[in-house]
């Protein structure tokens, strides 16, 4: 991440700390007992209740989001915290549907403090007359059992028919409302984040993986920001948690000795078998050849839609050398679907997803492409700058480093 989005994102989330801060003063006392809980070692359950954009979906890499890096962030604040984070995030649901599940996922996990984030569906499918009643409906039934309550805004979108932004807006407003006239503490992340498209566009559409669901760069700057207001003061990452799991179906079949189905463009159909027989003598592969070589990126973005209904087992996204030909706006786009269309649905399906960056040269968008392959919180193979070895080299390399 280079240095002047890292400045941009710290400064823009200094200001919504700030905000948030001078806001909500009066609603500090409503997390004391949560902060008490934090800081003596006393069991602590978190509820995160939301939507696809709280759920771990394909937008955060399938496997975890901003609630496990919440409760991360949690930790490293309070080192002797005993927490559990329940994720209750479920996709396309409004405050009408967490109504109708809140006893079961929420009230029913005893929990001390929920954090509640819809809205973004709501503004397409919810009257808004509706939507502050709603809202104020889950409030009590989670402070009925005993649970502090953190309200979070939707954050900005891009454009599009059903979630027109000012209507994003005006939902994320009756938020705030709620919050003040209850006197609950409230994350405005839409106010962060349109302030982090105003200062630096680019970067804030590598926060993004579509129109609407934030990466899990952008789920990290969620937990900040939520971690920040539940703790009452600027909280960060020391460091950002890696990666997980990156080849577990993947090894787990060939230890079994059963066939992995990868998809792979050459040479890496080819090679990646090639390798993981060296481990594996006796490795069967099916291989489903993935046709980047002529591909532009948004012709790649397309064949993409096809990989879920093949149910592979190792799915190694390609970088076709076209990719160079497209603006920076349409590469950003299109290769955020190259690599959403490679992930699972959701955190239900498994397989393992290695985008693999050019081997034989750095064209342009290289660096770019590592971002957000970044933002889906995947591993990536590509040539260290200076390295001569041959791309059989740098795989098997690679291989051994995360086996």
């Amino acid at each position: 991440m280079s240095t002047p989005f890292r400045t941009s994102l710290r400064a823009a989330l200094l200001i919504a700390v700030t905000l948030i801060a001078a806001t909500n003063s009066f609603a500090q006392d409503k997390l004391e007992k949560s902060r008490q809980r934090l800081a003596s070692g006393e069991p602590t359950k978190i509820v995160c209740f939301g939507d696809s954009i709280t759920g771990v979906y394909y937008h955060s890499g399938s496997k975890r989001a901003w609630c496990d890096m919440l409760g991360l962030l949690l930790q490293q604040a309070y080192p002797g915290a005993k927490l559990e984070m329940i994720n209750a995030g479920v996709s396309g649901h409004t405050t009408v549907n967490a109504l109708a599940r809140i006893e079961r996922d929420v009230l029913k996990k005893e929990p001390n403090l929920v954090v509640i984030g819809f809205g973004m569906n709501d503004v397409a499918r919810t009257p808004f007359e509706e939507f502050a009643p709603n809202l104020r409906e889950i409030i009590r039934r989670c402070q009925e059992v005993g649970a502090e309550v953190v309200l979070c805004t939707p954050n900005a979108v891009s454009e599009t028919e059903p979630r027109p932004e000012v209507k994003v807006a005006k939902y994320s407003e009756a938020i705030r409302a709620v919050a003040a006239e209850l006197q609950l503490p409230v994350v405005d992340i839409f106010t962060s984040w349109k302030q982090l498209r105003e200062d630096d566009p680019v970067g804030w559409s590598l926060l993004m993986s579509d129109e609407i669901h934030p990466n899990m760069t952008g789920h990290i700057r969620f937990a900040e920001l939520i971690g920040s207001t539940i703790v009452g003061r600027p909280l960060k990452f020391d460091k950002t948690p890696p990666p997980i799991e990156t080849l577990k179906t993947t090894l787990g079949r060939l230890a079994k000795g059963e066939t992995v189905k990868l998809v792979a463009a050459p040479p890496f159909d080819t090679i990646i078998p090639a390798q993981f027989r060296k481990l594996y003598p006796e490795a069967k592969f099916d291989v489903v050849v993935w046709p980047a070589e002529e591909q532009t990126i948004a012709a790649a973005a397309e064949w993409a839609k096809q990989v879920r209904g093949l149910k592979p087992d190792l799915v190694v996204s390609p970088f076709p050398p076209k990719a160079i030909e497209a603006s920076q706006e349409e590469f950003i786009r299109d290769y955020e679907w190259v690599l959403n269309y490679s992930l699972p649905q959701s955190k239900g399906a498994a397989w393992d997803v290695v985008p693999v960056l050019p081997i034989d040269s750095h064209p342009a968008y290289a660096d770019l492409a590592a971002r957000i392959i970044a933002g889906k919180e995947l591993r990536f193979i590509s040539r260290p700058s200076g390295d001569k070895r041959s791309a059989d080299e740098i795989v098997a390399a690679w291989i051994a480093e995360h086996k």
